[in-house]
């Protein structure tokens, strides 16, 4: 019976293929796609990206210019590798690539119709925009909540004063994914999901971590759509048991903030606010504050781990960037959100950090409406674009020593990471630039300056500075492969 079933999807495939070069041949030969590697039959260049797509297709950019076609099976593929190029894609053609390319994961729970990441750029997707920015990341909101996240901050000191007293190693990842998850939480509900000594927080980042792993998986169902309903990866079938298990904790909270609703208690947070919104549905809701979790609680941490391993390898860059906090907000103060704008190298730290480490590395993939002509090469319709932030970062014709660690360059530099100098944008531009750049922006400064502020570090025994594993491990998110751990010394 499975050989049967394996002859049946293989003969599947084969006639799916045949069918797709018989009704594209004609077509492909009055264009001129761009320059790019010689696919496989069938299986086209999936072999070529390996477990580190963006350094690979960064390499295949070298030889085939910065506007490059891949095919990924049935899947054509436009990778851009400079900042001429993502400006034309992102700027001059905006609305022609603002689509998106859904992967069939996402599918369960209806996340392709109701998620703003995933949506096309359409009258829904205009509404939840509008939520976004006039009721979680608008400035007045923002200031509204940071005592929230100075609460957080605060926990997070009392957990590493308590790891200083046993001398016990910290995790940076965990402990700033609690951080994070309970900044999003208690703007969101108003509630803490996790402390530092509970198995919850550990729960959750495995729930999210598997989330970002099913998504980011490559996933040989989108490349060969007729596999849809085999699943041979069983990625559809993970995704949802874990989109379940996210959705269940965010019905939970919904269900009881209706029951309490006209009681004596009062809330001030995003949720309250949402449910007094007549437009929106409780499923909207539920979405739209998954996409809070995703979006927030993985990537800010991953940024705040990247900078930490950095400033441990040159323990001269951490030095200063401790000088300019103990300068600004005295010996033992505490970081304010008002500080920010008063450290410029902290911040040119963090604009390093992306640089070097974008956790998005190849942006979140765009689709083509229209077929669109690019420096005398046809884009095709419904191709997927991947922008390769990752290797315009590392371009020795734009950044001199590319490859090394020198926050120093943004403090001559007066270039920004919001979508206007096209050579560093980390969270995208136009559009689908990422709408919660506001809230990640204050999270990772302030995570990062209590960690560096108020302690000392010492690496595990045995381990030099130099020898910090710096490899990377890519899902959604560009994560550490070696997770940093090191032990916190009160000052």
């Amino acid at each position: 019976m499975n050989s049967l079933v394996f002859l049946l999807v293989l003969f599947s495939i084969l006639w799916t293929y045949i069918l797709f070069l018989t009704s594209n041949s004609k077509h492909r030969k009055s264009r001129k796609l761009p320059p790019g590697p010689s696919p496989l039959p069938i299986i086209g260049n999936i072999l070529q990206l390996g477990d580190k797509p963006h350094q690979s297709l960064a390499k295949l950019s070298q030889t085939y210019g910065p506007l490059m076609y891949l095919k990924m099976g049935c899947i054509e593929t436009i990778v851009v590798s400079s900042p001429e190029i993502a400006r034309i894609v992102l700027q001059k053609y905006d609305l022609s690539f603002s689509s998106r390319r859904v992967p069939g994961t996402l599918e369960s729970f209806e996340v392709d119709k109701f998620s703003m990441a995933w949506l096309p750029v359409d009258n829904q997707w205009r509404k939840l925009r509008r939520i976004w920015k006039e009721h979680m990341f608008s400035l007045q909101s923002l200031d509204a909540s940071q005592g929230k996240r100075q609460d957080k901050l605060h926990k997070l000191c009392d957990y590493l004063n308590q790891r200083c007293v046993n001398g016990h190693v910290v995790d940076i990842a965990e402990a700033t994914f609690t951080t994070s998850l309970n900044m999003i939480s208690s703007t969101l509900f108003s509630v803490d999901f996790a402390d530092f000594n509970s198995d919850l927080s550990h729960e959750f980042k495995d729930v999210v971590w598997n989330v970002m792993k099913c998504i980011g998986s490559p996933n040989f169902a989108d490349y060969f759509p007729v596999l849809k309903y085999v699943d041979p990866q069983g990625i559809s079938r993970r995704t949802k048991f874990y989109f379940g298990k996210l959705f269940a904790v965010l019905e939970n909270i919904i269900d009881k903030r209706l029951e309490s609703r006209g009681t004596s208690e009062k809330n001030d947070d995003l949720l309250e606010a949402l449910l007094h919104l007549p437009e929106f549905t409780p499923k909207e809701i539920k979405h739209l504050l998954m996409d809070l979790f995703l979006g927030g609680t993985d990537t800010a941490p991953a940024t705040v781990e990247w900078a930490m391993a950095e400033l441990l390898r040159n323990p001269k860059k951490m030095l200063k960037a401790k000088s300019e906090l103990s300068d600004v907000i005295g010996e033992h103060g505490v970081i304010q959100e008002l500080d920010i704008p008063k450290l410029p190298y902290l911040q040119a730290v963090v604009k390093e950090t992306f640089r070097l480490h974008p956790v998005g590395p190849l942006l979140v993939p765009h689709k083509a409406l229209v077929d669109v002509e690019i420096n005398g090469y046809i884009v095709p319709k419904n191709a997927q674009i991947l922008v390769n932030i990752w290797a315009t970062n590392r371009d020795l014709n734009i950044w001199s020593s590319p490859n090394c660690f020198m926050p120093e360059r943004f403090l001559d530099l007066k270039i920004d990471f919001k979508g206007q100098n096209f050579e560093f944008i980390p969270f995208g531009a136009g559009r689908r630039i990422c709408p919660g750049l506001p809230l990640a922006n204050r999270m990772v400064h302030l995570m990062l300056a209590t960690l560096i502020h108020n302690f000392d570090w010492r690496l595990e025994e045995g381990v030099k500075p130099e020898e910090i594993d710096m490899s990377e491990k890519l899902t959604t998110t560009l994560h550490k492969a070696i997770p940093l751990k090191a032990i916190p010394i009160k000052l």
